[in-house]
């Protein structure tokens, strides 16, 4: 059975379904940060910039294996 990937149209140029993975991935990072910084997520990490990638990373990678 074939898993067919929406495409995402701009402007005519069709892009592949990663470019929505990773634009999804970005507007959740966003929405997180203030949490993250509520939270203290920085605090917990030697390299906190290292760890929200590595966050946002984990999130494409969960973004992908569910759509």
């Amino acid at each position: 059975m074939a898993h067919t990937f929406p495409e995402l149209v701009i402007g005519g140029v069709l892009l592949a379904p990663f470019v929505t993975y990773l634009l999804v991935t970005l507007v959740i990072i966003i929405v997180l940060r203030p949490l993250l910084l509520v939270v203290g997520f920085a605090k917990v990490f030697s390299r906190p910039s290292i760890a929200e990638l590595s966050l946002g990373v984990t999130i494409l990678g969960l973004l992908m294996l569910l759509f």
